[in-house]
């Protein structure tokens, strides 16, 4: 399908950007578009669906161009990824919670991630169980970086357990950053996903988002936040707590954890599953289970999963 747009009382220039840098930006989320643009005319060639969107997603470009002076890349960012408002997203249950940095959307993709979200926007604490590759960490920080591009939240902060998985890192070179970089990495991963890498060290810079190992969270209190704790089957029962209690006003906490993959020396100091039982039955508080059919990573991890829960029944 072709069609054409003139662009009027507005000047190209603004709306474009210097050197088409705003337009190209646009432009970016729509790559099965053939997009071509002479003066004040816009001309792209591509599906029905992809030419809908394009419309409605540029009737809003204009009208941010109307509205200030100066667009940014960033202005671009929260027209594709200012959600859907909780009540609506609810509703669907096949929801895109965010996109991805290169325009693909990341939503729910079984139904225990969907009872996930549903279970954030009914709750201030979920747990999140199951075993590795069922997207429960991802899921998780796309429902903060939503929530923190719709504005109802000031900060993301994830944090996890700084526990080696069997081997020992030993001594590193550099600052503290440094030195727990390597428990964090799979956190920073996800982010990457979902925030372009210039805003992204924008908001590790400012506070917006932060990334800390447990340790690091005593003495808190954690105020209109999205607060994500990581591998907390590597927490003991009073760390467990301490984290809990860093509870704030209009905060979220969601803890992820596998009861399968737990590093500490002695595997019976958990406390993932024992908090779980103690708050379970309190309003406010919810716990998904994930299981191996939730699997989304390569096909070969649910099976390797299995054949190691077998070998552990044994």
């Amino acid at each position: 399908m072709k069609k054409s747009f003139e662009l009027e009382d507005i000047n190209p220039i603004e709306l474009f950007g210097a050197g088409n840098k705003i337009f190209t930006e646009f432009c970016s989320y729509f790559p099965k578009l053939k997009v071509v643009s002479r003066g004040n005319i816009i001309n792209i060639d591509g599906s029905q669906s992809q030419v809908d969107e394009f419309s409605l997603r540029l009737a809003e470009l204009m009208q941010k161009s109307k509205e200030k002076s100066n667009l940014s890349i960033y202005d671009i960012e929260d027209i594709f990824n200012g959600e859907e408002n909780s009540e609506k997203f609810l509703l669907n249950g096949d929801a895109i919670i965010v996109h991805s940095t290169d325009g693909k959307a990341i939503r729910a993709r079984n139904a225990t991630q969907q009872s996930l979200v549903k279970a954030y926007f009914h709750n201030d604490l979920i747990f999140a169980i199951g075993p590795a590759g069922t997207g429960k960490t991802y899921i998780a920080i796309a429902l903060a970086v939503r929530a923190l591009k719709n504005k109802e939240i000031k900060k993301i902060i994830l944090t996890r357990p700084a526990v080696e998985a069997g081997e020992r890192l030993g001594f590193l070179p550099g600052d503290l950053k440094d030195k727990l970089d390597p428990y964090l990495q799979p956190l920073y991963d996800a982010l990457g996903d979902m925030i372009p890498a210039k805003r992204l060290q924008e908001f590790i810079s400012d506070g917006t988002i932060q990334i800390a190992p447990l340790a690091y969270m005593r003495g808190r209190t954690l105020d209109k936040a999205c607060v994500i704790l990581d591998e907390a089957q590597n927490t003991n029962l009073g760390q467990l707590k301490m984290f809990l209690t860093r509870m704030g006003q209009n905060a979220k906490f969601i803890v992820t954890g596998d009861a399968s993959q737990i590093d500490l020396a002695n595997k019976e100091d958990s406390g993932l599953i024992k908090g779980v039982n103690l708050l379970k039955n309190i309003k406010g508080v919810q716990a998904i289970f994930f299981q191996n059919k939730d699997i989304v990573r390569h096909h070969l991890v649910s099976k390797i999963v299995k054949a190691f829960d077998e070998n552990d029944d044994k």
